[in-house]
């Protein structure tokens, strides 16, 4: 995603003077960075805490893609809040993905009236992928648990886990296969039909693009901020 974010930001116009990696993770401190109009980063659950955390003791605004830490978020947020800082945070990037998220909202509104409906999702990855279910995946998921009264909580499909496809639970498929860019789909089905919402991501500068918007948007912002913001959605 990094070299994918940069060879599109470079075709916009834009410049990337400070590319940190595992090997010059020091410059996060350098005195380059506080020039910067917003720090982009996408590197592993790990790590993205803290990365995110020194950008913003810097002063300077995050954007955020990275996976994975979804326990570290709330306590990340009322970081930033509390040293003034800016964070741009979501599972994904993609317009097309956040259209998706505006309509699962939506259906699951209307299915939470039709119980006869049982409810899964799935979700294709590239097998670099490090997490499984997908953060994209978990949104969906947390989407149609806000409003469905069946369910309370979800369970990733195929673990060891006991209390894994009970009753009350949301089952998400994960599959990793290939250089899969991305696949999401969310599955309603009855004894007499079914309906289907699905993305399906061919590119990564779908992804990328949204990104840059998103850098944009927040320089000399403060607060937290998402796709939403962005997209009013």
């Amino acid at each position: 995603m990094g070299r994918t974010i940069e060879a599109l930001g470079k075709m916009q116009g834009h410049s990337f003077p400070v590319i940190i990696d595992v090997h010059n993770r020091e410059q996060l401190s350098s005195d380059k960075l506080k020039e910067i109009d917003a720090a982009i980063e996408f590197s592993t659950p790990s790590v993205a805490p803290e990365n995110i955390k020194d950008c913003i003791n810097m002063g300077v605004p995050v954007v955020s893609g990275t996976t994975g830490w979804n326990e570290m978020v709330p306590e990340v947020e009322a970081y930033c809040r509390e040293k003034n800082g800016a964070l741009f945070y979501t599972s994904n990037f993609s317009v097309g993905v956040n259209i998706l998220f505006a309509l699962n909202r939506k259906l699951a509104e209307i299915m939470d009236q039709f119980p006869e409906y049982s409810v899964s999702i799935n979700e294709v990855h590239h097998v670099h992928k490090k997490d499984a279910p997908s953060g994209t995946a978990i949104s969906l998921a947390q989407q149609i648990l806000e409003v469905n009264k069946q369910l309370s909580s979800w369970n990733l499909k195929g673990t060891n886990d006991p209390q894994g496809d009970s009753a009350g639970q949301l089952p998400i498929e994960a599959v990793r296969e290939g250089e899969v860019k991305g696949q999401h789909s969310i599955h309603y089905e009855s004894v007499l039909d079914s309906i289907t919402l699905s993305h399906d991501a061919f590119t990564r500068d779908a992804f990328a693009a949204g990104v840059l918007l998103a850098a944009k948007f927040i320089k000399d912002r403060k607060g937290i901020f998402g796709m939403q913001d962005l997209l009013k959605l």
